[in-house]
């Protein structure tokens, strides 16, 4: 049983690299991802300005984020993201010029069963990544 995991992965995205960028925004994933629905306690213009608070809720679990830093220019976008009791820790997804987005997640597990999960979790991330590229690729026919 690990409690930390740090897992990085591409996922292949036949966008030009802005529009791909725009896929991993908060408001951005809500056309791809199913069940994406982010809340935002302010709601403002930009959802990926540093500071950006939101929540999303799976498998009955809320999770909280926030936008710690973003660089529309390389295309770079870093999140912090909690699950009270479960686990907590940072995402990461760096869009290469190719449109390919390199996704990287720094998790932290905050009890022996989320660590149990976590572990689950890091087996199944490359097909979790694949998962990603076929719901994308879904979005865009």
């Amino acid at each position: 049983m690990t409690i930390r995991h740090r897992l990085s992965g591409r996922v292949r995205v036949p966008l030009p690299p802005d529009e791909a960028f725009d896929l991993f925004t908060p408001r951005g994933e809500e056309r791809w991802v199913p069940g994406w629905h982010p809340r935002f306690p302010v709601d403002g213009a930009d959802d990926t300005e540093p500071g950006t608070v939101f929540e999303t809720v799976h498998d009955g679990d809320t999770t909280i984020w926030l936008v710690l830093a973003r660089d529309p220019h390389r295309r770079r976008i870093s999140y912090a993201r909690v699950t009270p009791g479960h686990r907590a820790g940072t995402v990461t997804v760096d869009i290469a010029g190719d449109g390919t987005a390199t996704v990287t997640y720094d998790l932290t597990a905050l009890t022996g069963e989320a660590a149990r999960d976590l572990d689950a979790f890091a087996a199944a991330y490359p097909a979790h990544l694949r998962s990603w590229e076929d719901a994308i690729a879904a979005h865009l026919s």
